[in-house]
Protein backbone atom coordinates (compact mmCIF):
# COMPACT_ATOMS: atom_id res chain seq x y z
CA UNK A 1 0.00 0.00 0.00
CA UNK A 2 3.35 2.14 0.74
CA UNK A 3 4.29 2.40 -3.03
CA UNK A 4 3.68 4.89 -4.97
CA UNK A 5 1.63 2.85 -7.60
CA UNK A 6 -0.68 1.84 -5.17
CA UNK A 7 -1.65 5.11 -4.02
CA UNK A 8 -2.37 6.16 -7.34
CA UNK A 9 -4.00 3.16 -8.43
CA UNK A 10 -6.27 3.67 -5.24
CA UNK A 11 -6.66 7.77 -6.22
CA UNK A 12 -8.03 6.84 -9.62
CA UNK A 13 -10.06 4.13 -8.32
CA UNK A 14 -11.98 7.26 -5.85
CA UNK A 15 -12.41 9.18 -8.38
CA UNK A 16 -13.68 6.96 -11.02
CA UNK A 17 -16.07 5.74 -8.39
CA UNK A 18 -17.13 9.25 -7.43
CA UNK A 19 -17.71 10.06 -11.09
CA UNK A 20 -19.67 7.19 -12.21
CA UNK A 21 -22.19 7.92 -9.21
CA UNK A 22 -22.35 12.04 -10.31
CA UNK A 23 -23.00 10.56 -13.80
CA UNK A 24 -25.70 9.09 -12.53
CA UNK A 25 -27.90 11.52 -11.01
CA UNK A 26 -29.10 12.65 -13.93
CA UNK A 27 -30.83 9.36 -14.49
CA UNK A 28 -32.73 10.15 -11.01
CA UNK A 29 -33.87 13.45 -11.33
CA UNK A 30 -37.64 13.67 -11.97
CA UNK A 31 -40.36 16.20 -11.70
CA UNK A 32 -39.97 16.70 -8.15
CA UNK A 33 -36.39 18.58 -8.84
CA UNK A 34 -38.17 20.97 -11.37
CA UNK A 35 -41.49 21.75 -8.77
CA UNK A 36 -38.74 22.23 -5.99
CA UNK A 37 -36.79 25.00 -8.15
CA UNK A 38 -40.21 26.52 -8.96
CA UNK A 39 -40.95 26.08 -5.21
CA UNK A 40 -38.13 28.13 -4.44
CA UNK A 41 -37.97 30.48 -6.96
CA UNK A 42 -41.48 31.61 -6.29
CA UNK A 43 -41.22 31.81 -2.38
CA UNK A 44 -41.01 34.78 -0.68
CA UNK A 45 -39.15 33.78 1.94
CA UNK A 46 -35.49 32.20 2.42
CA UNK A 47 -34.26 28.97 1.54
CA UNK A 48 -32.68 27.30 5.49
CA UNK A 49 -30.92 23.95 4.75
CA UNK A 50 -30.31 21.41 7.70
CA UNK A 51 -28.39 18.32 8.02
CA UNK A 52 -26.36 16.84 10.70
CA UNK A 53 -22.96 15.00 10.55
CA UNK A 54 -20.86 15.54 6.76
CA UNK A 55 -23.94 16.47 5.36
CA UNK A 56 -24.40 19.56 7.65
CA UNK A 57 -20.92 20.36 5.85
CA UNK A 58 -22.50 19.99 2.55
CA UNK A 59 -25.53 22.05 3.19
CA UNK A 60 -22.94 24.85 4.66
CA UNK A 61 -21.35 25.25 0.69
CA UNK A 62 -24.97 24.76 -0.94
CA UNK A 63 -25.78 27.59 1.17
CA UNK A 64 -22.82 29.92 0.27
CA UNK A 65 -23.31 29.08 -3.47
CA UNK A 66 -26.83 30.00 -3.28
CA UNK A 67 -26.60 32.99 -1.54
CA UNK A 68 -23.93 33.95 -3.55
CA UNK A 69 -25.75 33.54 -6.78
CA UNK A 70 -28.89 35.28 -5.97
CA UNK A 71 -30.74 33.13 -3.51
CA UNK A 72 -30.89 34.15 0.24
CA UNK A 73 -30.60 30.99 1.99
CA UNK A 74 -29.53 30.24 5.86
CA UNK A 75 -27.57 27.22 7.27
CA UNK A 76 -29.35 25.43 10.43
CA UNK A 77 -27.79 22.60 12.11
CA UNK A 78 -30.08 19.43 12.80
CA UNK A 79 -28.78 19.16 16.23
CA UNK A 80 -29.29 22.86 16.94
CA UNK A 81 -32.87 23.20 15.36
CA UNK A 82 -34.33 21.11 18.13
CA UNK A 83 -32.44 22.93 20.68
CA UNK A 84 -33.69 26.49 19.74
CA UNK A 85 -32.61 27.22 16.60
CA UNK A 86 -36.11 26.26 15.18
CA UNK A 87 -36.48 29.77 15.39
CA UNK A 88 -34.31 30.77 12.67
CA UNK A 89 -37.51 29.74 10.28
CA UNK A 90 -39.89 32.18 9.32
CA UNK A 91 -43.28 31.46 8.08
CA UNK A 92 -42.31 31.55 4.21
CA UNK A 93 -39.22 29.99 4.33
CA UNK A 94 -38.23 26.85 2.29
CA UNK A 95 -36.43 24.23 4.43
CA UNK A 96 -34.29 21.84 2.42
CA UNK A 97 -32.66 19.22 4.62
CA UNK A 98 -30.15 16.58 3.53
CA UNK A 99 -29.00 13.08 4.88
CA UNK A 100 -28.40 10.27 2.98
CA UNK A 101 -30.19 7.70 4.90
CA UNK A 102 -32.94 9.79 5.87
CA UNK A 103 -33.68 7.87 9.29
CA UNK A 104 -30.94 9.61 11.56
CA UNK A 105 -32.79 9.98 15.28
CA UNK A 106 -32.10 14.11 14.84
CA UNK A 107 -33.96 13.97 11.64
CA UNK A 108 -36.82 12.21 12.93
CA UNK A 109 -37.31 14.51 15.83
CA UNK A 110 -36.75 17.64 13.08
CA UNK A 111 -38.97 17.12 10.30
CA UNK A 112 -42.49 16.49 12.55
CA UNK A 113 -41.52 20.48 14.41
CA UNK A 114 -40.92 21.68 10.72
CA UNK A 115 -44.20 20.41 9.41
CA UNK A 116 -46.18 21.72 12.39
CA UNK A 117 -45.58 24.98 10.71
CA UNK A 118 -46.77 24.61 7.13
CA UNK A 119 -43.54 25.42 5.71
CA UNK A 120 -42.72 23.29 2.53
CA UNK A 121 -39.74 20.61 2.58
CA UNK A 122 -37.35 19.24 0.25
CA UNK A 123 -35.62 16.52 0.89
CA UNK A 124 -31.80 15.98 -0.36
CA UNK A 125 -31.42 12.00 0.46
CA UNK A 126 -30.03 8.79 -0.92
CA UNK A 127 -32.86 7.11 0.27
CA UNK A 128 -36.03 8.18 -1.16
CA UNK A 129 -38.07 5.85 0.78
CA UNK A 130 -36.94 6.76 4.35
CA UNK A 131 -39.12 8.23 6.91
CA UNK A 132 -37.29 12.04 5.44
CA UNK A 133 -38.26 10.66 2.24
CA UNK A 134 -41.78 9.97 2.72
CA UNK A 135 -42.43 13.13 4.98
CA UNK A 136 -41.20 16.18 2.88
CA UNK A 137 -43.07 17.70 -0.16
CA UNK A 138 -40.45 17.00 -3.23
CA UNK A 139 -37.58 14.41 -2.78
CA UNK A 140 -34.12 15.24 -4.72
CA UNK A 141 -32.72 11.70 -5.15
CA UNK A 142 -28.93 11.73 -4.53
CA UNK A 143 -28.92 7.25 -4.69
CA UNK A 144 -25.16 6.52 -4.53
CA UNK A 145 -24.20 2.07 -4.93
CA UNK A 146 -21.35 2.49 -2.36
CA UNK A 147 -18.77 4.73 -0.84
CA UNK A 148 -15.62 5.43 -2.48
CA UNK A 149 -14.04 4.53 0.65
CA UNK A 150 -13.40 0.70 1.20
CA UNK A 151 -15.12 -0.02 4.14
CA UNK A 152 -18.09 1.49 2.05
CA UNK A 153 -18.03 3.42 5.60
CA UNK A 154 -16.83 7.25 5.53
CA UNK A 155 -19.36 9.52 3.40
CA UNK A 156 -17.38 9.96 0.31
CA UNK A 157 -19.31 9.59 -2.93
CA UNK A 158 -22.79 10.35 -1.14
CA UNK A 159 -21.58 13.77 0.16
CA UNK A 160 -20.05 14.35 -3.04
CA UNK A 161 -23.58 13.34 -4.97
CA UNK A 162 -25.51 15.44 -2.17
CA UNK A 163 -22.80 19.10 -3.22
CA UNK A 164 -24.01 18.39 -6.89
CA UNK A 165 -27.67 18.21 -6.88
CA UNK A 166 -27.27 21.20 -4.68
CA UNK A 167 -24.98 22.89 -7.22
CA UNK A 168 -27.85 21.53 -9.81
CA UNK A 169 -30.63 23.59 -7.95
CA UNK A 170 -28.19 26.72 -7.52
CA UNK A 171 -27.61 26.95 -11.18
CA UNK A 172 -30.82 26.52 -12.10
CA UNK A 173 -32.16 28.97 -9.59
CA UNK A 174 -29.48 31.14 -11.49
CA UNK A 175 -30.54 30.80 -15.03
CA UNK A 176 -34.74 31.44 -14.19
CA UNK A 177 -33.36 34.82 -12.14
CA UNK A 178 -30.94 36.25 -15.24
CA UNK A 179 -28.28 36.68 -12.94
CA UNK A 180 -25.58 38.47 -14.90
CA UNK A 181 -21.97 39.08 -14.41
CA UNK A 182 -23.00 42.47 -12.79
CA UNK A 183 -25.08 40.83 -10.27
CA UNK A 184 -22.11 38.66 -9.54
CA UNK A 185 -19.56 41.60 -9.20
CA UNK A 186 -22.18 43.04 -6.52
CA UNK A 187 -22.17 39.48 -4.61
CA UNK A 188 -18.27 39.20 -4.53
CA UNK A 189 -16.80 42.37 -4.55
CA UNK A 190 -14.21 41.26 -2.69
CA UNK A 191 -10.65 39.15 -3.80
CA UNK A 192 -9.53 38.70 -7.09
CA UNK A 193 -12.95 37.00 -8.57
CA UNK A 194 -14.79 40.80 -8.02
CA UNK A 195 -12.34 42.36 -9.18
CA UNK A 196 -12.03 40.67 -12.43
CA UNK A 197 -15.45 41.57 -13.19
CA UNK A 198 -15.66 45.07 -11.51
CA UNK A 199 -11.90 47.07 -11.97
CA UNK A 200 -11.89 49.25 -14.44
CA UNK A 201 -8.39 50.77 -16.10
CA UNK A 202 -9.65 54.01 -14.79
CA UNK A 203 -9.32 52.80 -11.28
CA UNK A 204 -5.59 52.09 -11.65
CA UNK A 205 -4.38 54.65 -13.95
CA UNK A 206 -5.58 56.75 -11.93
CA UNK A 207 -3.48 57.04 -9.22
CA UNK A 208 -0.41 55.90 -11.34
CA UNK A 209 1.88 58.26 -12.32
CA UNK A 210 1.00 59.56 -15.78
CA UNK A 211 4.50 60.31 -18.08
CA UNK A 212 4.70 62.17 -20.78
CA UNK A 213 6.61 64.18 -23.67
CA UNK A 214 6.34 66.42 -25.90
CA UNK A 215 7.47 64.98 -29.69
CA UNK A 216 9.99 67.43 -29.81
CA UNK A 217 11.59 66.51 -26.10
CA UNK A 218 15.08 65.69 -26.41
CA UNK A 219 16.28 62.32 -25.66
CA UNK A 220 17.72 63.07 -22.04
CA UNK A 221 13.85 64.52 -21.11
CA UNK A 222 12.64 61.27 -22.22
CA UNK A 223 14.79 59.36 -20.23
CA UNK A 224 14.41 61.68 -17.45
CA UNK A 225 10.54 60.91 -17.52
CA UNK A 226 10.64 57.07 -17.65
CA UNK A 227 12.93 56.68 -14.82
CA UNK A 228 11.32 59.55 -12.75
CA UNK A 229 7.70 57.83 -13.44
CA UNK A 230 8.86 54.13 -13.16
CA UNK A 231 6.76 52.48 -15.59
CA UNK A 232 9.38 51.92 -18.25
CA UNK A 233 7.15 53.94 -20.50
CA UNK A 234 6.25 57.52 -21.56
CA UNK A 235 3.63 58.84 -24.01
CA UNK A 236 4.52 61.15 -26.11
CA UNK A 237 1.49 63.59 -26.42
CA UNK A 238 0.45 66.55 -28.48
CA UNK A 239 -2.62 68.48 -28.20
CA UNK A 240 -3.43 66.15 -25.19
CA UNK A 241 -3.68 63.39 -27.77
CA UNK A 242 -1.17 60.34 -27.73
CA UNK A 243 0.81 60.16 -30.82
CA UNK A 244 3.31 57.57 -30.09
CA UNK A 245 5.18 55.81 -27.38
CA UNK A 246 8.97 55.33 -26.04
CA UNK A 247 9.52 52.52 -23.99
CA UNK A 248 12.96 51.51 -22.00
CA UNK A 249 13.32 48.92 -24.55
CA UNK A 250 13.19 51.57 -27.06
CA UNK A 251 15.59 53.59 -25.29
CA UNK A 252 18.29 50.29 -24.87
CA UNK A 253 17.83 49.97 -28.91
CA UNK A 254 18.58 53.62 -29.93
CA UNK A 255 21.57 53.05 -27.82
CA UNK A 256 22.77 49.96 -29.36
CA UNK A 257 22.26 51.54 -32.87
CA UNK A 258 23.13 55.37 -32.69
CA UNK A 259 26.47 56.65 -31.15
CA UNK A 260 24.91 60.09 -31.34
CA UNK A 261 22.04 60.95 -30.11
CA UNK A 262 22.01 64.37 -29.00
CA UNK A 263 20.28 65.73 -31.94
CA UNK A 264 17.63 62.89 -31.49
CA UNK A 265 14.32 64.08 -30.24
CA UNK A 266 11.19 61.57 -28.92
CA UNK A 267 9.35 61.13 -32.02
CA UNK A 268 12.49 60.28 -33.97
CA UNK A 269 12.46 56.77 -31.61
CA UNK A 270 9.05 56.46 -30.79
CA UNK A 271 6.32 53.73 -31.59
CA UNK A 272 3.68 55.31 -33.31
CA UNK A 273 -0.03 54.16 -33.07
CA UNK A 274 0.38 52.57 -29.84
CA UNK A 275 -1.92 50.14 -28.30
CA UNK A 276 -3.95 51.58 -25.93
CA UNK A 277 -7.19 51.45 -24.22
CA UNK A 278 -10.62 53.69 -23.19
CA UNK A 279 -10.64 54.10 -19.23
CA UNK A 280 -13.48 52.59 -19.06
CA UNK A 281 -12.47 48.82 -20.24
CA UNK A 282 -12.54 46.40 -18.02
CA UNK A 283 -9.19 45.76 -16.14
CA UNK A 284 -8.98 42.03 -17.70
CA UNK A 285 -9.74 43.26 -21.25
CA UNK A 286 -6.88 45.16 -20.53
CA UNK A 287 -4.84 42.35 -19.51
CA UNK A 288 -6.04 40.06 -22.51
CA UNK A 289 -4.43 42.78 -24.72
CA UNK A 290 -1.24 42.75 -23.22
CA UNK A 291 -1.15 39.47 -23.16
CA UNK A 292 -2.11 38.99 -26.89
CA UNK A 293 0.58 41.44 -28.05
CA UNK A 294 3.24 40.34 -25.83
CA UNK A 295 3.65 43.98 -24.04
CA UNK A 296 3.54 44.88 -21.01
CA UNK A 297 2.10 48.48 -20.30
CA UNK A 298 -0.80 49.65 -22.21
CA UNK A 299 -1.56 53.73 -22.74
CA UNK A 300 -5.42 54.83 -21.93
CA UNK A 301 -7.38 57.84 -23.04
CA UNK A 302 -10.54 59.39 -22.37
CA UNK A 303 -12.65 60.56 -24.97
CA UNK A 304 -9.34 61.04 -27.12
CA UNK A 305 -7.49 62.30 -24.49
CA UNK A 306 -4.59 60.67 -22.45
CA UNK A 307 -4.81 60.01 -19.17
CA UNK A 308 -2.65 57.65 -18.15
CA UNK A 309 -0.80 54.31 -18.09
CA UNK A 310 -1.60 50.54 -16.48
CA UNK A 311 1.19 48.11 -16.38
CA UNK A 312 0.90 44.48 -15.59
CA UNK A 313 2.49 45.19 -12.42
CA UNK A 314 -0.27 46.55 -11.35
CA UNK A 315 -2.87 43.60 -12.71
CA UNK A 316 -0.50 41.25 -10.77
CA UNK A 317 -0.59 43.61 -7.75
CA UNK A 318 -4.62 43.61 -8.04
CA UNK A 319 -5.03 39.62 -8.39
CA UNK A 320 -6.27 40.08 -11.62
CA UNK A 321 -3.80 37.75 -12.54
Amino acid sequence: MNSETSILQIAKQTIEAESKAIFNLSNLITDDFAEAVKLIYNSKGRVIITGIGKSAIIANKIVATLNSTGTPAIFMHAADAIHGDLGLILEDDVVICISKSGNTPEIKVLIPLIKNAKNKMIAITGNKDSFLGQQVDYVLNTYVEKEACPNNLAPTTSTTAQLVMGDALAVCLLEMRGFSSKDFAKYHPGGALGKKLYLRVQDISSVNEKPQVHPSANIKDVIIEITEKRLGVTAVVENEKIVGIVTDGDIRRMLSNSDNFTSLSAKDIMSANPKRVNAETMAVDALELMEVNEITQVLVEDNGKYVGVVHLHDLIKEGII
